[in-house]
């Protein structure tokens, strides 16, 4: 049986502008999710670089996760247009149900001052491997980051401007 490429997108809104929306959930996630979600995030590191493109970033997970961690390698990192790509490098997944997957976050301003953020997501699975409750896990999981950062700019209004 071969394996084939998937995907799946998201759309979440936000009351919180694009700018500082992307800055907290994206750029500086890596500070921000033990933080915020020390229930999922052990705790997070830039491994390689220095958070601009082609730098690696890894979290590690608490038991919350079917995984215990996952490094991610920033493909595309652009400030002004709200945009990162990056690839999963090691740990969640792969090697063991994927062979490889890519996301692409794209923030873009809404006419009311707040954003909506954009999420393509693609996978490789490994032959054999079915995808069964694992997308909408991924899509409760990207949709939980991007609420604890809008929470937390909405508590903190002078954070990330």
């Amino acid at each position: 049986m071969a394996s084939s490429t998937s995907s799946w997108t998201l759309e979440i809104t936000s009351p919180v502008a694009a700018p500082r929306l992307f800055r907290a959930a994206v750029m500086d996630w890596h500070t921000l999710a033990p933080k915020l979600a020390s229930h999922v995030v052990a705790g997070a590191h830039i491994v390689q670089s220095d958070a601009h493109v082609g730098s690696v970033r890894q979290f590690n997970f608490t038991s919350a996760m079917p995984f215990g961690f996952m490094k991610e390698r920033l493909e595309i990192l652009d400030a002004d247009k709200f945009e990162c790509k990056s690839t999963l490098v090691e740990g969640g997944g792969i090697g063991v149900a994927i062979e490889t997957a890519a996301s692409h976050i794209k923030v873009e301003p809404t006419a009311d001052g707040g954003s909506l953020v954009k999420v393509d997501s693609t996978y490789k699975l490994l032959p054999g491997v079915e995808v069964k409750g694992e997308i909408a896990k991924a899509k409760e999981s990207v949709t939980a980051i991007f609420k604890a950062a809008e929470a937390f700019l909405v508590a903190n209004p002078d954070a990330y401007k």
